[in-house]
């Protein structure tokens, strides 16, 4: 399947979205009352922000900016909803065009043999929770009908949020990852971009990337 990727027009404006638990359940309350890690300092700028948004994708749609650091879900009249997003670094990041195949609150983590190989040993299956590194809400990324191994999920690493590290899946923290899993539907398209293809814009409207 083919869809155009069309950059952003014009300057971008962004509205620091009011801060909310909403979407919380009381699991969610209390699971993350007292985190097994240090809360993160994490900059304006990757906060939650409402911003204009010219591109194409339908509403539903979530846009992941892989050079930016930020993922959008595609509000209706010309409106988008940023999260600040931690990316896989190139060489292990996904790029292209999935869907949500499956969505799971607070999930298990199973390593991959590779991730064992690379980063482990870990346990065969880590338990749904605040130490688990898939966070508080998990979506599973599914070319057709076969499962990526990608994800977008919560995380236990809030510190690295802005950043490209190791583990080629799209970490947000538990806060949006929360907000946003409240408003996405299996079977919603997920476009991320690789880099080189930002879609962000400076302030005179030249892209950027």
């Amino acid at each position: 399947m083919l869809i155009a990727l069309l950059p952003l027009g014009g300057c971008m404006q962004a509205t620091l979205a009011p801060s909310s638990d909403a979407a919380m359940t009381a699991r969610d309350r209390q699971l993350l009352a007292h985190p097994p890690y240090a809360q993160a300092n994490v900059p304006e700028q990757y906060l939650r922000h409402i911003v204009d948004y010219a591109r194409k994708e339908q509403p539903g749609t979530i846009l992941v900016d892989t050079d930016a650091r930020y993922l959008y879900y595609v509000l209706p009249d010309g409106k988008a909803i940023r999260y600040g997003v931690a990316v896989g670094e190139e060489a292990m990041a996904f790029s292209g065009v999935a869907r949500i195949g499956r969505m799971a609150e607070w999930p298990d983590w199973i390593p991959t043999p590779e991730i064992q190989a690379r980063l482990g040993p870990y346990p065969s299956r880590v338990l749904g929770g605040p130490a688990n590194p898939l966070g508080a809400r998990a979506l599973y990324l599914y070319a057709g009908d076969k499962d990526t191994l990608y994800r977008i999920h919560g995380t236990n690493q809030p510190e690295y949020i802005g950043q490209a590290i190791s583990s080629g899946c799209i970490r947000m923290r538990n806060e949006d990852v929360i907000d946003l899993y409240d408003r996405v539907k299996p079977g919603s398209m997920v476009v991320v971009l690789p880099p080189g293809r930002t879609a962000q814009f400076d302030a005179s409207g030249a892209r950027r990337g």
